[in-house]
């Protein structure tokens, strides 16, 4: 996956490099997560440059944030139509899009990547940004399972390298998980997490440990939850039944599964099952198993636990 067409080499160093105030951002990656991130930014000032290798995928991005912001300027200016439409105008003349990753960093701030859960790809892909970007661009990865610290491995910026791991839908969720690694600078933390406010966002500071703070209580507890049904010990609808009721969760642990999407589920907890065997927590489910490999992932195919169809 080429996110960039052209390299230019220059002084990487960025020890003596002070504190970062974030003006523009690049967001690689036009899927849900990148384009809501995008819409975010955009909406709070920031000029924000999304990319990726599809045309189609930006245009279709930009046309949904678009969409998305019109709903927004319909519910918080209902009466005042005239600072609406400014509002989103504003907003949409932040966005651009471009397919050549590296000529956009050249002039970027902060480049947040959104792109597939897969190790190799994260890393081909900053290894090739760190060669153009300025020696005070951050770099931050929207992870929700991977180690930052094996990401940032193939860059020279492991002090000007961390992760923003949003939520979806991002202009809904609140939350932001600012994650160091053990070479993150001060200055670079900093700038991460005055981004992360002047986004609106509540941000919680965490390690760099498997799936932070969220995905490592959440993703355990849920299998916990498919273990009891394996076993019997509750139906689905009975347990989901149970902790919302019973604890005010908005949706049970099945509910939440189908939402979030069991393929997702899966090749998170493989990836931790495979770096930890010996932990019981970590161990693979027969149902889960089974589900996905039926093409059932939940809400996004029609079927999951539960059938949506």
């Amino acid at each position: 996956m080429a996110f960039f067409t052209h390299h230019i080499c220059r002084g990487l160093s960025s020890s003596a490099v002070r504190h970062v105030v974030i003006k523009h951002v690049t967001i690689i990656g036009g899927g849900q997560m990148g384009a809501g991130i995008a819409q975010v930014a955009a909406s709070t000032g920031h000029a924000v440059t999304l990319v990726d290798t599809n045309e189609d995928i930006l245009k279709k991005a930009v046309k949904g944030i678009e969409g998305n912001l019109k709903r927004v300027v319909k519910k918080k200016f209902a009466d005042k139509p005239e600072a609406g439409e400014e509002f989103l105008q504003k907003a949409m003349q932040n966005v651009s899009i471009s397919t050549d990753a590296g000529s956009v960093v050249q002039g970027t701030d902060l480049v947040v990547e959104a792109i597939v859960e897969n190790l190799k790809v994260k890393q081909d892909l900053f290894g090739g940004l760190d060669k153009v970007a300025p020696a005070h661009t951050i770099f931050a990865s929207n992870t929700s399972s991977l180690s930052i610290t094996d990401i940032a491995s193939s860059t020279n910026r492991l002090d000007r390298f961390g992760g923003l791991h949003f939520f979806n839908p991002v202009p809904v969720m609140r939350l932001v998980e600012v994650i160091a690694t053990s070479s993150t600078s001060q200055e670079t933390f900093d700038s991460l997490l005055n981004f992360s406010k002047m986004l609106g966002k509540t941000s919680v500071s965490c390690k760099d440990t498997p799936g932070f703070i969220v995905n490592r209580l959440l993703l355990p507890y849920i299998l916990d939850a498919v273990r009891m049904y394996e076993r019997g010990d509750g139906s689905k609808e009975d347990i989901d039944i149970a902790m919302k009721l019973g604890c005010g969760y908005p949706m049970g642990p099945f509910e939440l599964s189908d939402y979030v999407g069991l393929d997702t589920m899966k090749f998170i907890m493989d990836g931790w099952s495979a770096a930890n065997p010996d932990n019981p927590m970590f161990a693979q489910s027969e149902v889960l198993n089974k589900l996905v490999a039926e093409g059932k992932f939940g809400k996004k195919t029609g079927e999951g636990f539960y059938k949506y169809k």
